[in-house]
Parts: C-alpha cells; sequence; structure tokens
C-alpha cells in the first residue's frame, strides 16, 4: 500500500466497489463519441471496427445514400456493411475486411455529406452530425461562413469604385469578375415601379455578387421599400441579401440607385452564381403585398413564394 495515499480517498474507492458503482468518468472525455458540424465541403473521418457497431445519426430523415464497395446485406460481401432502414434518420456500420477504407455519400437537406470510413482499432461507437449553424445576419440578410459584415461593406466600396479601380488599382480587382447589362436586359416591371441591374460584380474569394440598380417610380407619389430587402431569383433558386446601400425610398416620377451583395446560399454553403446568369431582383415595398413580376421579354411571375 502507497503510505502517501490519501485515506479518504481510498474509503471512497472502497465504497465504491463495494455498492457496485462505477466511479464518474466526467473528467475523461469519451473518443469513442463524437459530435461534429455538417459542412457539404468537407469529408469527415470515421474509424470503424469489425468488433464493434458504429451508429452514424443525421439531424433528420437521410435522402439517399451511395457507396463504393459497401455490403447491406447480410451476406457481407463488400469491405465494409451498412444498416439503414429507408426514411430514418441514422444508419450502423461495421467493417468487414481489414484495414479497408471506402466512402459514403449521404443526401441530407438538399446537400451531399461525404463520410470516409476506415477501418481502426480504435472505433468511433456513436457519430452525431448536428446541422450547420445559422449563419450571422447583418444588414437584414445571410453572411457566407467566414465573410464578416465590414468585408462585405468593403466589397460594395469596390463595386462602387470599379472603374477607378480598373484605371488605378487593377491587381486589386484580382478574382472579380464583372458585367454591365444593357438598357432593356435584366429590368423586372412590378407595376408601379420597376427595378433595373445597371452591374453586377462577383467576389470569388468570398463567394459574394454584388449588384449595382436603379429603380424607377412610375406614380406620382413617393414609394417606400426596405432598404434591407433586396433578393434575386437565379433559377428556380432565391436568394436574400446579405449586405446593402440604399435609401430605402424612391422619389415620386423620379429613380434610386442602389447596391446590395448576396452571399453564398441560405444552407451555408457557396452559391458559386456567375455574372452571366438571368437574375431577377425584388425588392420588399413597405405596407405592400408582394407584387407581380414582368421581366423584359419573359411571362408574368409572381414572387408571393419569395416573400419573407
Amino acid at each position: 500500500m502507497n503510505p502517501t495515499a490519501n485515506p479518504l480517498s481510498s474509503t471512497l474507492l472502497f465504497l465504491a466497489i463495494a455498492s457496485g458503482l462505477s466511479l464518474p468518468m466526467s473528467a475523461v472525455p469519451d473518443n469513442r463519441v463524437r459530435e461534429v458540424e455538417l459542412d457539404p465541403h468537407q469529408v469527415v473521418g470515421i474509424p470503424v471496427s469489425s468488433a464493434r457497431v458504429t451508429t452514424i445519426s443525421f439531424p433528420g430523415p437521410i435522402t439517399a445514400m451511395d457507396a463504393a464497395m459497401v455490403s447491406t446485406g447480410a451476406k457481407g460481401d463488400g469491405l465494409f456493411q451498412v444498416a439503414h432502414q429507408a426514411g430514418s434518420s441514422f444508419f450502423s456500420v461495421k467493417t468487414l475486411v481489414p484495414n479497408a477504407t471506402t466512402n459514403v455519400n449521404v443526401r441530407w437537406n438538399h446537400q451531399t455529406y461525404i463520410l470516409e470510413l476506415r477501418d481502426s482499432p480504435e472505433p468511433v461507437l456513436s457519430l452525431i452530425l448536428r446541422p450547420p449553424a445559422e449563419p450571422p445576419r447583418g444588414g437584414g440578410g445571410r453572411l457566407q461562413r467566414g465573410v464578416s459584415p465590414a468585408a462585405l461593406l468593403g466589397l460594395l466600396d469596390k463595386a462602387k469604385a470599379f472603374p477607378l479601380l480598373q484605371q488605378g488599382s487593377p491587381e486589386a480587382l484580382r478574382g472579380v469578375s464583372h458585367r454591365e447589362f444593357k438598357e432593356d436586359e435584366a429590368v423586372s416591371d412590378f407595376g408601379e415601379y420597376e427595378v433595373r441591374i445597371l452591374e453586377a460584380f462577383r467576389f470569388e474569394a468570398q463567394d459574394t455578387l454584388v449588384f449595382r440598380v436603379r429603380l424607377r417610380n412610375k406614380t406620382a407619389q413617393p414609394i417606400a421599400f426596405r432598404p434591407d430587402g433586396f433578393a434575386v431569383r437565379a433559377g428556380a433558386e432565391r436568394y436574400e441579401q446579405s449586405v446593402s446601400d440604399a435609401s430605402g425610398s424612391i422619389p415620386a416620377n423620379g429613380e434610386s440607385d442602389a447596391f446590395f451583395a448576396i452571399t453564398g446560399t441560405r444552407f451555408g454553403g457557396r452559391n458559386d452564381l456567375a455574372v452571366k446568369n438571368e437574375f431577377t431582383v425584388f425588392v420588399e415595398r413597405i405596407g405592400q403585398p408582394s407584387p407581380t413580376v414582368q421581366r423584359s421579354g419573359f411571362p408574368a411571375k409572381n414572387l408571393e413564394g419569395f416573400a419573407k
């Protein structure tokens, strides 16, 4: 017996053993249980074993799964064996062949997530995949992860100074693509007012598009709109603004210019939108229902489904 041992600690240890209780292990993290935030741009490595079952849990029902050299039956003729019931939000896996490695691509919430399975003597027994954190909001919109509000305001400033930068500091526009729209090329007509895209700028590193638009009031009364209420439709997808610089009012029978940006997607991923796309711009008018938009050369479409 160690003569320096604490008598009280020895007594507690004896009582725990005698009563059949387990000593608390909270001070030692259990690496066999892991929790990871989902990211469609990252591969999650998962150590699994033939002697243990690893259960992988998603935040909701899994839409689809694709894998190479994976067995889903009782015969076990693949590198790994996967058990999954259609419609459930989890599946279990174990190794069938020593030192095996493969990937499982899981479709959830309109995104594909890549899981790399590898045989290991120290498997994870439970992997809990939590949904991506809600991107922080600023200026009435969503921000791409890693792009601060200050950085987005800097992109607006670059777009405003684009002609000067082209002439004097072209290196500042590295990774920036630009498109200037013709007069009747991208006009969204809302009846009493219209929104026309003048220019679009794409900042590749920040996955951000900046638009310079002109709002024209066709009435004899001022029209108020939310300066943080811009959105863009490209194809079937809608993108809310991440930041804007707008007055919030179109003068009677007048015009008002504005800048706004869209960054990433509503799920926190990249949008990868090129400036050559066809865009419909929507701005939320204060005190009015969502109007019907008529794009130049296209049939009328109602934007009710895109309203906040």
